[in-house]
């Protein structure tokens, strides 16, 4: 037997709930390794192959959804061929949600954690592999991140990808420089303003009241609509994009010491991200 190893596959964008926490966004690293008996091709799968079949499959299943813990006694769940609607009672207050069913990945547990996420995709993904492949090793991770991050969930109602559904979320580092020089305070400060937060549109919110709001767009896979408490809202201008998310940091009323141009650095997920800009003047 011969082992095969591919590190960071892909990495899983999604939100969950979470009775401590309330909606939760997040980003896993896939790892996978592969056992076998080599093929025709003295390989135990190419690379190619690999990427095609299982990062298809991750990326078609899991990603850009809300996981839900299907026994979670904090639930009420309703699912129909068209439209899934849940509410979910967390020590935070109560989060609802609707929306097409492929917006939502339902796991028989009561928790979410990396466990359940990797025994819920280890049987889709040994589904595609070839005869060889005896056991296939799944690990999911965060990102290491030495510094400042949060985790939001979100929505992009123009998006024609996945990104259009209404509850799916990053963990995100945020980097912030004046005169070139890295401002910790200021990172971990927007850091904790934004712990485990839902980033909504203002055009997108159709009622507000009794410490609560509530969002509803309608996007090319359906109907999406989120209520949440209103403490767990931050409340933006215009789409919240990744572009948006950094200009809105960098515009935020932080206690700044210095001058120069201020740059924020923020990241959706891993590795990728936007940059905004201004001058800081005395």
């Amino acid at each position: 037997m011969t082992s095969l190893f591919v590190e960071h596959l892909t990495v899983i964008d999604c939100a969950y709930l979470d009775a401590a926490r309330g909606l939760v966004g997040e980003s896993w690293i896939v790892d996978i390794e592969l056992v076998g008996d080599l093929d025709e091709q003295s390989m135990v799968l190419d690379f190619g192959e690999v990427k095609r079949r299982l990062k298809r499959t991750i990326d078609g299943s899991l990603d850009h959804t809300l996981i839900v813990p299907r026994l979670a006694p904090e639930l009420s769940l309703s699912t129909g061929a068209a439209k899934v609607e849940l509410l979910f009672r967390s020590d935070l207050g109560a989060f609802e949600h609707q929306s097409p069913p492929v917006a939502v990945s339902l796991l028989d547990t009561d928790v979410i954690d990396t466990a359940a996420v990797a025994a819920y995709l280890q049987p889709r993904l040994a589904r595609v592999l070839p005869s060889n492949v005896s056991e296939l090793r799944l690990q999911l991770r965060n990102e290491r991140i030495d510094g400042a991050y949060y985790h939001y969930a979100h929505g992009l109602k123009k998006h024609a990808g996945q990104c259009q559904r209404i509850a799916h979320g990053h963990r995100s580092r945020v980097e912030i420089r004046i005169g070139g020089r890295r401002q910790a305070q200021l990172e971990n400060q927007v850091a904790a303003r934004w712990l485990d937060i839902y980033l909504g549109t203002g055009e997108d919110l159709i009622a507000r009241g009794n410490g609560r709001l509530r969002f509803a767009y309608e996007a090319p896979e359906g109907r999406f609509e989120i209520a949440l408490p209103e403490g767990r809202a931050e409340l933006m201008d215009g789409d919240t994009t990744v572009e948006r998310i950094a200009g809105w940091i960098a515009q935020m009323p932080l206690p700044a010491s210095g001058t120069g141009e201020l740059e924020v650095r923020a990241y959706e997920g891993v590795m990728k991200g936007a940059i905004a800009r201004r001058m800081i003047v005395a």
